[in-house]
C-alpha cells in the first residue's frame, strides 16, 4: 500500500496566493520527512480554488527540494497546452529525477482557460484522445509526427529520450502516466492504453469499485494481460484529517474547507457563458467527511483499509491542507505517517520511485467499517453529481463522455 498526500494549493479566505502556494511546498517537505510515498499536485488557472497554474514546474522546484519522494501532476491539462510540450517537460523531469516523477493527465473542464490558451471548446469536447497518443508517442522515444485533427506537424527527435535507464530497477519504460477519470468514456480511454486511473475526491468507494471493474474488463478486451491489469496502479484522492477525536476532526475541517471551496468555485467561468451549478460547500464538506480518512489515527487506517478493499485501489492520494493552516496540514502529515501508516498492511516506505501497487490479496480487514455507532459510508454515486462540478478536483475532467 502507498499513500502519500494530494496538494490543492487552494486559497483560504484571508490568505494570499503566496501563503497558499508556501504551504503547498511545505506540506510535500514534511511529506517526505513524515514518510509518505507520494505527493500529486493540482494545477488550476485563475481561481483561488488552486494558486498553482503549472503543476510540472512546481514539481521540477519539489523535486530539487527533496530527494526520495515520488511527485506526480493531479493533473496537467492536456486540452490547454501542446502534448509535445507536456511530454518534453515530462521526459526532463523523468531523467533528471531518476524516476521519480508521474505525469498526471486529464482532459480539463470548459472553462475560460480554453479561450485564453487559444485551444477553443473543440479542445475540450472532443481532442483529449488526439492529444493523449501523440503524447504516449512521444515518451516512448524515437521519432515523433503527426497527421490528426488538432496536431499535425512533420516528424522530430525527441529529445531528451525518455527511455533512458532510470531509478533502481533501470527501467526503460519512460515517466509513468495515469489519467484522471470521471466518466465511463474517460476509463475505457485508459483502459485501452493501458494507463492508470486518478479518481476524485467526490467518488465513494461503491463508485470507484465500478470505475475499477469497468477498467479491467476494457482492458481485457483491448488485449492487455492479466499482469498489466492486476498492476494497473490506480490512485484514490481523498482528504484527510486527523484528530484526537472524531468530531475534533470534523470541526476542523467544517470551520475551514467551506469558505475555501465557496470562493474557489465561485470564481469558475465557463468558456461558453452558459451557467453550471455548483456543489454547496458545506454539503460538500460534510460528504468528504463521511467518505475519507477523518478522525483518530486508527479511524483513518480503518476507513483507507476498507478503502482499498472495496475497490482493490492501494494508492491513495490524500489532501492534508483542509484546514487551512500549514501547522495542522504538518500535524496532519506526521501522523499519517507514524500513527496510521503503521495499522496500514504492506504499507510501502519511500524509497524512490512508485512501486506498482500490490495485488489485493495481500490488503487485509484492518477493522470493518463503519465502526460501531457511526454511520455507514454515502458512496458519491448516491449523490447527484452537478454537470458544473469543476475539475479541479485531482483536476479531473468535467465531461461525461
Amino acid at each position: 500500500m502507498r499513500v502519500g498526500t494530494f496538494v490543492l494549493a487552494g486559497r483560504f479566505p484571508g490568505q494570499s496566493d503566496r501563503e497558499a502556494l508556501d504551504r503547498a511546498v511545505r506540506t510535500v517537505v514534511t511529506a517526505e520527512e513524515a514518510g509518505l510515498a507520494e505527493a500529486w499536485l493540482a494545477e488550476h488557472h485563475f481561481v483561488p480554488y488552486g494558486t498553482c497554474p503549472s503543476a510540472a514546474t512546481l514539481a521540477a522546484h519539489l523535486l530539487g527540494r527533496t530527494r526520495r519522494i515520488g511527485l506526480g501532476t493531479a493533473v496537467s491539462v492536456l486540452s490547454t497546452v501542446h502534448p509535445v510540450a507536456l511530454g518534453e517537460q515530462a521526459s526532463l523531469l523523468h531523467l533528471v529525477s531518476d524516476g521519480r516523477f508521474t505525469l498526471g493527465v486529464g482532459r480539463g473542464g470548459p472553462w475560460v482557460d480554453l479561450e485564453v490558451f487559444g485551444t477553443g471548446l473543440p479542445a475540450f469536447e472532443r481532442g483529449f484522445p488526439e492529444s493523449l497518443d501523440v503524447l504516449l508517442r512521444w515518451l516512448r522515444g524515437g521519432e515523433v509526427g503527426a497527421e490528426g485533427e488538432r496536431h499535425r506537424f512533420r516528424p522530430v527527435a525527441v529529445v531528451p529520450d525518455p527511455t533512458a535507464p532510470t531509478g533502481p530497477d533501470r527501467s526503460t519504460g519512460g515517466p509513468p502516466v495515469v489519467v484522471a477519470c470521471t466518466s465511463p468514456g474517460t476509463v475505457r480511454l485508459a483502459a485501452e492504453r493501458g494507463l492508470p486511473m486518478l479518481l476524485g475526491m467526490h467518488s465513494g468507494d461503491e463508485e470507484k469499485a465500478a470505475m475499477v471493474r469497468l477498467w479491467g474488463e476494457t482492458a481485457r478486451a483491448a488485449g492487455h494481460d492479466a499482469g498489466t491489469v492486476a498492476r494497473a496502479g490506480h490512485v484514490s484522492v481523498g482528504v484527510a484529517q486527523i484528530g484526537d477525536s472524531h468530531t475534533e476532526a470534523v470541526e476542523t475541517l467544517r470551520r475551514a474547507l467551506p469558505g475555501m471551496l465557496r470562493q474557489g468555485l465561485a470564481a469558475h467561468r465557463t468558456v461558453d457563458g452558459r451557467k453550471r451549478p455548483m456543489r454547496d460547500p458545506l454539503a460538500y464538506t460534510e460528504l468528504l467527511c463521511e467518505l475519507h480518512p477523518v478522525g483518530t489515527p486508527r479511524l483513518c487506517a480503518d476507513r483507507i483499509a476498507a478503502t482499498a478493499e472495496a475497490t482493490g485501489i492501494t494508492r491513495f492520494a490524500l489532501l492534508a491542507e483542509g484546514s487551512g493552516d500549514p501547522e495542522l496540514t504538518e500535524e496532519t502529515l506526521w501522523r499519517l505517517g507514524t500513527e496510521v501508516m503503521p495499522l496500514l498492511p504492506d504499507t510501502a516506505p519511500v524509497s524512490g520511485p512508485a512501486a506498482p501497487a500490490p495485488p489485493m490479496s495481500r490488503v487485509s480487514r484492518v477493522a470493518p467499517w463503519p465502526p460501531e455507532g457511526r454511520p455507514a459510508t454515502v458512496p458519491a454515486a448516491a449523490a447527484p453529481r452537478p454537470p458544473g462540478f469543476p475539475e479541479a478536483e485531482a483536476g479531473e475532467p468535467v465531461g461525461r463522455d
